[in-house]
């Protein structure tokens, strides 16, 4: 009798524990996010702060109950809280390399996803007194190392892991540094505007994403301030470009860099719901109405033609 006695006790017992652990998981299920609800905080270089914030604003009016609180930092910063817990993704110029996948892989236990979902620019602006707002790409590069006699200055958001500065390095210069003596720092993008409006002399590098959106009001007032230069094109013809859409998607414009997500999720939550929405139609098309180019859909350029009445 004690021993059936026991054996329904323990009985009972397995059955209690299994509900109350079946249970404090299902209540962890609940607390989690889904691809269309929830909180989640990420990370964003400053230098995409108007079409990320369109983004997001469309999305959350899709889902009502998503919230998505963007901090706009450097990109190196961005980097960084990657490796926090609050922070569920990033928005950067670059993907992952190969040592970062393994390291992220290492460190999480699982390999954070990323993908582009645009194409940029990095657009070169100028006082509206300049006397010249037409550049061939050798006369950038040496007013940004220093090798030109040009008394011009140029004009950053930052030098200290933007992502400005980054490809300035990198894909103008070509790993020569920076000339310290040329080139100086603002604290954002708005900042070097502002800087550029008030000497003729220094050119400003900011993410087209500030000023290349004609439709919107605030970037028009920002062109009010100053002009966009032209550049050599990255083409056989010899002609000069502005960093219009066209000019962006076919990468006659030559300081072209892309758009990517990196996401630290390894479950279908909010964070996975808004990747997939920049990546899908309605997201595409926000970069597309952004004057950026769309890197998941089509883009097809016409040349238009004019008739005339004889």
């Amino acid at each position: 009798m004690n021993i059936r006695s026991n054996h329904i006790n323990g009985t009972v017992l397995f059955l209690v524990l299994w509900l109350f652990f079946a249970g404090c998981q299902e209540n962890k299920r609940t607390d989690l996010d889904t691809p269309t609800s929830g909180t989640i905080h990420i990370s964003v270089d400053e230098s995409f702060k108007p079409v990320i914030d369109s983004e997001i604003q469309v999305f959350e009016a899709l889902n009502p109950k998503a919230k998505i609180i963007a901090e706009y930092k450097s990109e190196a910063a961005c980097f960084a809280d990657l490796l926090k817990d609050s922070t569920r993704m990033i928005i950067v110029t670059r993907g992952l390399t190969n040592e970062e996948e393994k390291y992220y892989h290492e460190k999480f236990s699982f390999l954070p996803s990323w993908s582009k979902v645009a194409n940029d620019a990095i657009a070169v602006i100028v006082n509206n007194d300049a006397p010249d707002s037409i550049f061939l790409m050798s006369q950038i590069r040496g007013i940004l190392d220093g090798s030109t006699g040009d008394k011009q200055l140029a004009v950053f958001d930052g030098l200290s892991g933007t992502s400005t500065a980054r490809f300035a390095i990198d894909s103008i210069l070509r790993g020569k540094p920076l000339d310290p003596k040329k080139v100086f720092a603002e604290k954002n993008t708005q900042d070097v505007i502002n800087y550029v409006e008030k000497n003729k002399n220094v050119l400003g590098f900011v993410g087209v994403s500030w000023i290349g959106n004609p439709d919107d009001s605030s970037q028009l007032s920002f062109l009010t301030k100053v002009k966009i230069a032209s550049l050599e094109c990255n083409c056989p013809e010899k002609t000069f470009v502005k960093p219009y859409q066209a000019n962006i998607m076919t990468k006659r414009y030559p300081l072209v860099r892309g758009l990517y997500y990196i996401l630290k999720e390894n479950y279908d939550g909010l964070g996975s719901g808004f990747a997939n929405f920049l990546t899908y139609e309605r997201g595409q098309l926000i970069f597309r109405r952004a004057y950026l180019g769309p890197a998941k859909i089509n883009f097809y350029i016409r040349t238009a033609t004019l008739n005339s009445e004889k």
